[in-house]
C-alpha cells in the first residue's frame, strides 16, 4: 500500500508538473508571437521562411535546433558575419533588437516551437541572462 501511495503522489507530480511546463510555455509563445510580429516578421517573414540568401529561416532551421546559445546571443546582442543555415550560407548582419531577457525568452520560444521546430526545452529568462559577451 505504502508503495501505492508513493506511486501515485509520484505520477500526480509528474503530470501536474508537465501540465504547468505546458501552460508556462503557451503563455510565452502568446507573447512571443506578438514580439516576432513587432520585430522579426519584416526579415524572417510570417511563415518564418525568411529570404534566401538574405534572411535565414526560422522555420525548419538545423541552426536554430543545434545553436541554441548562438540563437539566443544573435537576438540578444545582434550578429554578422557567415552562418550556414540549411546548407545555405548567410553573410548579413543582424542588429540587436533591444529586447528585454524575458521578451527574448518569449520570441525564442515561439520561434524554437513553431513552423517545424520543436523544442524539448522551455528558454527561461535565467538562461537568456546568462548568455554575455
Amino acid at each position: 500500500m505504502k508503495q501505492f501511495i508513493i506511486g501515485y503522489v509520484l505520477v500526480v507530480g509528474i503530470i501536474t508538473n508537465v501540465l504547468l511546463q505546458d501552460k508556462e510555455l503557451e503563455e510565452s509563445m502568446q507573447r512571443g508571437s506578438e514580439i516576432y510580429a513587432d520585430f522579426c516578421i519584416t526579415c524572417h517573414l510570417d511563415t518564418g521562411e525568411g529570404v534566401e540568401s538574405v534572411f535565414p529561416p526560422l522555420a525548419a532551421s538545423d541552426y536554430l535546433m543545434n545553436k541554441r546559445e548562438e540563437s539566443i546571443f544573435g537576438v540578444k546582442y545582434g550578429r554578422s558575419g557567415d552562418m550556414v543555415v540549411n546548407g545555405v550560407t548567410y553573410s548579413n548582419s543582424m542588429m540587436s533588437m533591444g529586447l528585454e531577457d524575458e521578451e527574448i525568452a518569449d520570441v525564442m520560444n515561439y520561434i524554437l516551437n513553431s513552423w517545424g521546430n520543436t523544442s524539448d526545452k522551455i528558454v527561461t529568462v535565467e538562461e537568456v541572462s546568462g548568455i554575455t559577451r
